[in-house]
Parts: C-alpha cells; sequence; structure tokens
C-alpha cells in the first residue's frame, strides 16, 4: 500500500476523499469519515442541510447528485492546510440529466480533520449557477 494511501495527514486525508468521490467508491469515502462527520451543503444548494454519519452523507449526497446529473464531480485545485483545518479551492462540473445543460462552477469547502478522519465540511458555492442548470 502506497505512502499517500495511509497517511494520517490532514491534505492527504481530504485528497483520498475527492479521489473515492470522483471514482464513485462510496465505501473508501466513508473511509474517510468520523462516524460522528457533520457535513454540510450550503444554503440554496439542491441538498442544502446537515448530514451526519458516513452513511448519511453518501446516502444523501453522493447517491443524489448520481441520480440528478451525469459525470458530477468535485475538481480540487488548491489546497490550504493550518492544522487540522483544510480549505479546498475546485470547481464542480456535471452535466443535469432532467435539463442537459452543463455546469462548471466555482467552490470552496472547508474541512476539519482530526484523528486521520474528516469531522466537518462545509460547501461554500454559487447556488444560482446550479440551480440554473436544473431549470428547463
Amino acid at each position: 500500500m502506497s505512502e499517500f494511501a495511509t497517511s494520517t495527514a490532514p491534505a492527504d486525508v481530504v485528497r483520498r476523499q475527492y479521489l473515492a468521490s470522483a471514482a464513485g467508491d462510496l465505501e473508501a469515502l466513508r473511509a474517510t469519515l468520523a462516524p460522528d462527520v457533520e457535513w454540510t451543503e450550503m444554503a440554496g444548494f439542491p441538498l442544502a442541510g446537515t448530514y451526519r454519519t458516513p452513511d448519511g452523507v453518501t446516502a444523501n449526497v453522493m447517491e443524489k447528485l448520481g441520480q440528478d446529473w451525469d459525470g458530477w464531480i468535485a475538481h480540487d485545485d488548491t489546497y490550504v492546510v493550518d492544522g487540522e483545518n483544510v480549505v479546498v479551492l475546485a470547481r464542480y462540473t456535471a452535466l443535469n440529466k432532467a435539463t442537459g445543460k452543463p455546469i462548471d462552477v466555482r467552490v470552496a469547502h472547508h474541512f476539519v480533520v482530526r484523528g486521520a478522519l474528516i469531522v466537518r465540511f462545509e460547501q461554500f458555492v454559487d447556488t444560482a449557477l446550479v440551480r440554473d442548470a436544473m431549470s428547463a
């Protein structure tokens, strides 16, 4: 197993989460999340709310994104790390299944990593761009 795969560094834990998400590997994604994780999707985002537990996060966020969008990917571009805090500047790309409209929107994600697990996540995104792609 590679050093990256077992690293407990906060940025590496977060990176494994992005890689698992992009691959559609929900089991690997859940393995990056603490049992009491708090995962907050921004107000105005179609899945707005705070979800708890690894199963709650994947069922209410990742699986629902897969139902509504083709090729949903969070492209993690830039990492800013301060201790247990990891801020990732990224972008979402996808194609809405209902409208056929694409998105390519910039986002920021704030993660808190403790004990090699993500304990908190907060999303910042231009929700209007996402909703526009969902409107006929």
